[in-house]
């Protein structure tokens, strides 16, 4: 029997218009064999949550280029914890200054990807640090 394919869930959430990056994320994440889930534009934290354990993700990306990253990234990890989901694997992108990345970084946020990182350097990094949740137990 072949190994679970790793599920991710890619979210704009926010009003944040701006979705090409996570468009071009998801896609190369499906063509690096991931099975991949986008929600499209304008996700609250507890929408991306609703799907993400609808879905049965592993991973949640999200793409934050509206500067609320300090805001949307826990909303959306306390959104899962509320939905018994705390074990699914928050990462994402945008602009979010060094600082602010450590931060999120030190709350639990897996990964934060800046623009110009490689479209290689998130999947090794998916392939390193998330595994399927069916294999957990």
């Amino acid at each position: 029997m072949p190994d679970p394919k790793i599920r991710i869930l890619v979210a704009k959430p926010g009003l944040d218009g701006h979705d090409r990056g996570a468009k071009v994320v998801a896609r190369a994440l499906r063509d690096a064999g991931f099975e991949v889930v986008y929600t499209g534009l304008h996700q609250t934290p507890d929408m991306i949550a609703v799907a993400a354990v609808q879905e049965d993700v592993d991973a949640v990306g999200l793409s934050i280029m509206s500067g609320a990253h300090n805001t949307l990234f826990p909303a959306v990890m306390d959104a899962l914890a509320a939905r018994g989901a705390d074990d699914i694997v928050v990462f994402g992108g945008g602009i979010v200054p060094e600082q602010d990345a450590q931060e999120l970084l030190a709350r639990g946020v897996g990964a934060i990807f800046t623009p110009g990182a490689q479209l290689q350097e998130i999947i090794d990094w998916i392939r390193t640090h998330v595994k399927p949740r069916s294999l957990a137990s």
